[in-house]
């Protein structure tokens, strides 16, 4: 299964549990986002389908529930957003799926889903704020800034993702490209991201 993971790249594709993104998380469990960099060229669509379809099958095991992933056909990086009681049980989960141990998992919580619109492109920016340096509810407020400017850059935001022990934020988005993105945040609160990455989503 590993070695389906590192041929030339392909395509790329997301599968996902549509409209899970903004949803409270399940009693005594939290959110989290475990990313997974496997370098440009060196990741596939299918082989990424079926390390969730693995993942899947165990999940239950060590009370995981998965619920949306991303790809970042550039970067060759992997984001499954997940339900779990801690970070531990994620690493076990993928460790027993297939093998593949995220770089890192993010503890988050979460603003509230938008419905995707049919044919957009999609856009993951992030934020490295600083430990320490940000709450959720700073960035809720932040986020209400954006969307009322959004419309003047033809950007759509979905939801956004805060781990406030690392002061990082993810902020997912519909935009026909990242400088329309980054010109919203400008506008919006002069919060600017350090990385906006394309990424790519097929049920």
């Amino acid at each position: 299964m590993n070695k389906l993971l590192f041929p030339p790249l392909l395509s790329f594709a997301v599968l996902s549990a549509a409209g899970c993104a903004g949803k409270i998380s399940s009693p005594g469990k939290s959110h989290f986002i475990d990313v997974h960099e496997f370098g440009p060229g060196k990741v596939t669509a299918a082989a990424v389908a079926e390390a969730h379809r693995a993942d899947l099958a165990v999940q239950g095991k060590h009370g995981v529930r998965f619920l949306e992933y991303w790809l970042d056909e550039e970067h060759g990086t992997v984001y499954c957003l997940s339900e779990a009681k801690d970070a531990r049980d994620v690493i076990h989960t993928h460790r027993e799926a297939h093998g593949l141990i995220p770089a890192r998992v993010l503890p988050v919580s979460s603003g509230e889903a938008a419905l995707e619109t049919a044919g957009k492109t999609l856009f993951l920016d992030i934020h490295d704020l600083g430990a320490g340096k940000v709450t959720a509810a700073l960035v809720a407020e932040a986020h209400e800034k954006d969307l009322q400017v959004q419309g003047e850059f033809g950007v759509r935001f979905l939801n956004y993702w805060v781990d406030e022990a690392s002061g990082q934020v993810l902020c997912l988005s519909e935009a026909p490209n990242p400088e329309a993105v980054r010109e919203t945040h400008r506008h919006a609160h002069g919060l600017l991201p350090s990385q906006i990455v394309k990424v790519t989503k097929a049920n």
